[in-house]
């Protein structure tokens, strides 16, 4: 029997999507292989009870597609969206080993990092995301396309993005794509702040996308690469290999600069000041004002930085695997090695830092005064080793949706047609009706209906936010 294949890409001129869409038929039987261009993507097969079935269903899916701005293409023609990844670069320490509690090990090297009072998550270039408890028990885990770049919160949204270009709202129960870059982005790093989405860039360009996926302004620094970018309600700081630039957050004017020695490799900010991390070993306290306040000094270039609240305490990871803590003024209070790699990405919390490093893992490290006189002088408990799970199937992005009729738990939205793009507004009463509701793009189908758990006005006004799961409603 003859195969019915049909090859589709997402090829707008100005669409930031990058992915192909494959529908084969043979008899009775639909396969859907879906992804980023130039992967092998994911696979789902389907059984029909008869042949003609199965081509309308097959039918329908590509007309879906079609709709949303798919187009017929040859497979090859589009090249994959280029990756970048932070050289490897983890010498052994000869520092004392460092407390840690304990040390969870997935294989695979980690920029992503969040801790709260809750949980701690993780995220690798496996594209493996977990979700830890305080003491290391996996609580929740999912499956991305593509390696994890970052993992950052904004208000209660959290959000992984990564090398295939999307971020992803990790609130609900499944992934869902929140926001798609422009395949001619070499993402370095991305940070969000009322729903405004920041990205720095291998050719030190920093853009900020709005909640609808549109992107507001770019700026190109003078630097050459941008392995920071942190926001704020004020505006965006930029890291490149220049040093550090504040830029506007409405129409991208440039407030201040400052150069640094060697370029920044990460950046971190507390309410009053920015912290950036270089190649020469340093790490610079700025004021939000862009005046340099403290220089931190260490033994090698600096791969990550975090502070304690209001920056009482400086930590810092460098390309030996070790990590610094310095006061506030600026004296190093103490160097120990982690015994696990080099710190991609740190985040202090309640006397604990946590570190995800060059060999995939995440450490819980006790940086109580106790513990770290303890280690100074050699003595240090047996960390817990914990591994990943192997045996649990994680939850992977989907743009299928459970369906319901039962409308009284939750907000109605429902998508409709604007100036030629899909857009979302509420339906239940309470709420304004001419304001857009965020929500994921490639779940969006002209006249259709939604319930979604939550709907949360943005902090900025003027839009609201969908929070939770969301179901079709039928």
């Amino acid at each position: 029997m003859t195969e019915d294949k049909t090859y589709l890409e997402l090829s707008e001129s100005d669409s930031s999507s990058h992915k192909f869409y494959e529908v084969i038929v043979n008899g009775a039987e639909v396969s859907i292989r879906y992804g980023r261009i130039g992967d092998l993507g994911q696979t789902q097969v389907k059984t029909y009870p008869t042949p003609e079935k199965a081509k309308a269903e097959a039918t329908k899916k590509i007309n879906e597609k079609l709709k949303k701005g798919y187009e017929q293409a040859v497979m090859g023609v589009r090249s994959k969206r280029p990756v970048t990844r932070r050289e490897i670069k983890s010498d052994r320490s000869t520092a004392n080993q460092a407390p840690v509690v304990w040390k969870f090990a997935s294989s695979s090297p980690a920029f992503g990092i969040f801790i709260d009072n809750s949980r701690c998550w993780f995220g690798n270039q496996a594209g493996q995301i977990f979700a830890l408890s305080h003491t290391g028990i996996v609580q929740n885990q999912f499956r991305l396309p593509d390696g994890v770049k970052c993992i950052v919160a904004d208000e209660g949204w959290l959000y992984a993005g990564c090398d295939d270009g999307k971020v992803y709202d990790l609130t609900g129960k499944i992934p869902r794509v929140a926001y798609e870059i422009a395949p001619n982005v070499n993402i370095f790093w991305l940070d969000i702040k009322d729903a405004i989405l920041g990205v720095s860039d291998d050719t030190g360009n920093v853009t900020t996308i709005n909640h609808e996926d549109e992107s507001q302004w770019t700026k190109k620094s003078s630097g050459e690469y941008g392995w920071m970018v942190r926001c704020d309600e004020i505006g965006i700081y930029h890291g490149h290999s220049k040093g550090v630039t504040m830029y506007d957050w409405e129409d991208g004017t440039k407030i201040w600069n400052q150069k640094t020695r060697g370029g920044v490799l990460f950046g971190w900010q507390e309410e009053a000041f920015v912290y950036a991390s270089t190649s020469e070993n340093q790490v610079y306290c700025f004021t939000k004002k862009g005046e340099v306040s403290t220089i931190y000094q260490c033994d090698a270039p600096v791969y990550s930085c975090a502070t304690a609240e209001e920056g009482k305490y400086v930590f810092a990871g460098d390309d030996c695997s070790s990590i610094y803590c310095f006061s506030q003024q600026g004296e190093r209070l103490w160097k120990l090695a982690t015994g696990c790699g080099s710190a991609f990405s740190m985040q202090f919390l309640d006397e604990h830092l946590y570190i995800v490093t060059t060999d995939g893992s995440l450490a819980c490290i006790d940086a109580s005064e106790a513990a770290i006189k303890a280690a100074q002088a050699g003595t240090v408990s047996q960390a817990i080793n914990i591994k990943a799970p192997t045996a649990v199937a994680a939850a992977v992005p989907s743009n299928t949706l459970e369906t319901t009729s039962n409308a009284t738990q939750g907000v109605i939205v429902e998508c409709f047609k604007e100036g030629g793009k899909l857009r979302i507004r509420t339906v239940s009463p309470g709420y304004n009706p001419s304001w857009k509701v965020q929500f994921p793009q490639d779940i969006r189908s002209e006249g259709v209906r939604y319930l979604v758990e939550e709907v949360r006005e943005s902090s900025r006004g003027g839009f609201y936010r969908a929070f939770g799961d969301i179901k079709k409603l039928v």
